[in-house]
């Protein structure tokens, strides 16, 4: 067997003694053993020790700790490169540092790769690429979710250009799967050069803080071509690509939590674009909703303060509408102004946004309206309901913010929501002013029931600031007569709040289905979701559209 201090031993080198006669069956089944032992640690023990002493689990352990116990099928365990230059002919390790195949979580079938960076650092070769492409086609062929377990070095330089050929080749693998089946990349350790772009095409991307690490160009040649100094960590890790790229949409305290959270994700999700996500059974309630309605459902009638200015954490009033308070959230601690994650309703998924008061006011911005337009695609391309709740007083004024595109790229939220054609149920909670009210799931966007709340504001802006606008000749008039200009401000900011800063307005004019009380929220969702179950779109034929990237 190979072993990590005897690397450039070819893999079926034996000594006579031991070498079986492959020339009878019984010969032939043990060299069968024999090769699939070693390609089951082809580096040998001490590379698997090193890897523990790192608090690492080995690829093959990261694949047994994410599947069902005994599941695991794996496919090219004896695969090995072709490579004759540098000195790689006399390094031919099975695997060749990818370990590939197929089993169940909660027993749906999945397809995965674990790369090996025992095995020439992780690198990406012809063999090992060509491996991860075969297990993503027979993913989409199947319709089953791909999960990646990526840790490696980038291309594997010694095989020259076909690495780069068979990174374009997974690159188009992962384009062709979007929004027909689940793609999801944990990052197991440090990964780099053309290791990070298969993630970020991806759904979803799950990092481990402190152990994994994600970038183009690593601080070495930073450093030469730039002048910069940055560690990996602050380069590429967990907490970076969290709050300040956006890149990771999970981290996890360990590699285990990181499983979890994926087994958890696939729970809500369907295996492919057209099947269902799981369904969980969920007494469905009967009569009508008073007597329905639950102590947990009666507090969110005092969850608003009584001044619009007073934040409240939206995240309480998600856990009062989903399945017994279980929200699992995405991209938690980025653009923590809007929120993003999945629930049930009912048993069924659903996914939801909503913005976040004590984060800008709820205001929306480039990041969250990108973050918010992503999860929205998310969903709709796997035919998962949205459910939008809205407290929002507008989007973020400042010149950082237009001179970095919030026009456009705060369109993409507005596509987002156009385009989708799965059930959309929005709540207007409080505030919805001016664009940001078109833009987080109106019904002049397409969604298909709207409610709100006693306490909602919908206006084309609040009152503080439409006084100046509306009543700008009586304001100038006072003070001209020397008159308290302050008093008639608060006076008419009183009388147009009282005339237009209200859901009435809206509902009059059919923009609000119906106005509720905030209590009957989880009750009137479910109904609507009941209800958008068979919902039904026709859509002009087009080849795709043209979002504002």
């Amino acid at each position: 067997m190979t072993t990590a201090s005897e690397p450039d031993v070819a893999a079926d080198v034996q000594t006579d003694s031991a070498t079986p006669d492959i020339h009878t069956t019984a010969g032939k089944l043990s060299e069968l053993r024999r090769r699939l032992d070693e390609a089951r640690a082809p580096m040998g023990q001490a590379a698997i020790d090193r890897t523990h002493d790192k608090g690492l689990m080995t690829a093959r352990e990261r694949i047994e700790n994410l599947l069902d116990e005994g599941s695991f099928v794996e496919i090219d365990a004896l695969a090995r490169h072709r490579a004759t230059t540098f000195g790689l002919a006399e390094k031919r390790p099975l695997g060749d540092g990818v370990i590939t195949g197929y089993g169940t979580i909660d027993g749906r079938s999945v397809c995965v790769f674990s790369q090996d960076a025992t095995v020439f650092g992780g690198s990406l070769g012809e063999v090992y690429g060509e491996k991860i492409v075969k297990v993503m086609d027979l993913a989409i062929k199947t319709g089953r979710p791909i999960i990646g377990i990526n840790h490696g070095a980038g291309a594997r330089i010694q095989e020259g250009v076909v690495s780069l050929g068979l990174y374009g080749e997974i690159f188009l693998r992962n384009t062709q799967a979007s929004g027909v089946i689940p793609q999801v990349s944990l990052i197991m350790g440090p990964s780099a050069g053309g290791h990070v772009y298969s993630p970020a095409l991806t759904d979803f991307t799950v990092m481990v803080d402190k152990t994994s690490q994600m970038f183009v160009t690593g601080p070495d040649v930073i450093k030469t071509v730039t002048g910069e100094e940055v560690t990996q960590e602050e380069l590429g890790g967990a907490t970076t690509h969290m709050t300040k790229s956006g890149v990771s949409h999970y981290t996890a305290s360990d590699e285990q939590d990181a499983l979890d959270f994926v087994k958890d994700l696939l729970s809500y999700l369907p295996s492919n674009n057209r099947a269902e996500a799981p369904r969980y059974p969920y007494p469905v309630a009967e009569g009508g909703i008073e007597e329905n309605l639950t102590p947990e459902d009666l507090e969110l009638d005092t969850i608003i303060p009584d001044s619009s200015n007073s934040p409240y954490d939206m995240h309480e009033v998600i856990e009062h509408i989903v399945d017994d308070g279980e929200f699992l959230e995405i991209q938690a601690q980025y653009a923590m102004n809007v929120v993003v994650g999945y629930g049930r309703v009912e048993g069924r998924s659903v996914g939801v946004v909503a913005n976040q008061p004590t984060q800008f006011a709820g205001c929306l911005d480039i990041k969250a309206s990108e973050k918010a337009a992503r999860f929205v695609r998310t969903c709709d391309a796997f035919n998962i309901p949205i459910l939008t709740l809205v407290d929002v007083p507008g989007f973020l004024p400042g010149t950082g913010q237009e001179f970095d595109g919030i026009i456009r790229r705060g369109a993409k939220l507005l596509y987002a929501y156009g385009e989708a054609t799965v059930g959309k149920v929005t709540v207007i909670t409080r505030k919805a002013y001016g664009g940001a009210y078109d833009v987080m799931g109106s019904k002049h966007m397409g969604a298909d029931i709207n409610l709100a709340w006693p306490t909602a504001e919908i206006a084309v802006m609040g009152a503080s600031g439409a006084v100046g606008f509306v009543y700008r000749p009586q304001l100038k008039q006072a003070a001209e007569n020397g008159e308290d200009v302050d008093a008639l401000r608060l006076k008419l900011q009183a009388e147009y709040e009282d005339t237009l800063v209200n859901p009435y307005v809206a509902a009059e004019r059919g923009y609000i289905d119906a106005v509720i009380p905030p209590s009957h929220t989880r009750l009137q969702v479910a109904q609507a979701l009941r209800l958008l179950d068979r919902k039904v779109v026709d859509v002009p034929a087009k080849k795709h559209g043209n979002i504002p990237l």
